[in-house]
């Protein structure tokens, strides 16, 4: 790993940045694909919120928090912090005192793989955050390590400048490239969800509105009354034996 802080790097256009963030992840995630998501252990620590920013990242060394500082100074108005680790750890490498940084800086909030400590305080301050854990643990400041460079999480590999969203679903890299196709895919779903969302509530069935009913039919799927006798018994039920064989 190079020990490196990168300056400068281009950043989504925050006018596409917002746009996205309207949408939330699980819309976004679906309009691009089902990719994206950095994974299910991200949990916000506060509720309801709904973010979107650019990312600046971070690649630090477990249990150290040097780097974090170092990415203080490159981070602007609209920005998100992503930090992650050369290894897993859930060291608390975040509190408040890094929010108060940031936050007079203009940034958006915090996806981090490592845990996060001063919670109160950060949702005092309305500054949200992602993280792997919670944990008061400290870290020290000691190893080098690098500070806009692409950075893994989960599967997903996250750029400088890439948009983050993030809400209560979890967090979403967009690819900087991408964010225009993604806005339009969103658009597009969004529409299709308030079509169905109508037919629902007019006593459509999801069953007949997918096509499910012939889905089930290639598989096999038969609809026997209850009053059928269904296993040779008088109770109409499928014993354990037949279940298991039948998989």
């Amino acid at each position: 790993m190079k020990n490196i802080v990168v300056t400068n790097p281009p950043r989504t256009p925050l006018a596409e940045v917002d746009e996205l963030g309207e949408f939330g992840v699980a819309t976004v995630h679906e309009a691009m694909g089902r990719t994206g998501l950095l994974g299910p252990h991200l949990r916000p620590i506060q509720s309801d919120v709904r973010m979107a920013g650019t990312a600046v990242t971070v690649l630090a060394w477990p249990g150290d928090n040097l780097m974090i500082h170092a990415a203080v100074e490159q981070c602007r108005e609209g920005d998100v912090l992503v930090v992650t680790t050369t290894s897993e750890s859930l060291d608390g490498a975040f509190g408040e005192l890094f929010a108060t940084a940031l936050q007079r800086r203009g940034v958006r909030g915090l996806v981090t793989t490592t845990g996060v400590r001063d919670t109160a305080e950060l949702r005092e301050m309305n500054f949200p955050v992602w993280s792997a854990a919670v944990h008061a643990q400290g870290t020290v400041k000691a190893t080098p390590g690098a500070v806009n460079v692409p950075v893994t999480i989960g599967r997903t590999v996250v750029h400088p400048g890439d948009v983050i969203v993030a809400d209560d679903d979890g967090v979403l890299s967009v690819p900087r490239a991408e964010a225009g196709t993604a806005i339009a895919s969103s658009k597009a779903r969004i529409a299709k969800e308030e079509a169905a969302r109508t037919a629902f509530s007019q006593g459509e069935l999801g069953l007949d509105r997918y096509g499910l009913r012939e889905v089930l039919e290639r598989l096999g799927v038969t609809y026997v009354d209850a009053s059928e006798d269904v296993a040779g018994g008088s109770d109409g039920t499928v014993g354990a034996a037949e279940s298991v064989d039948r998989a």
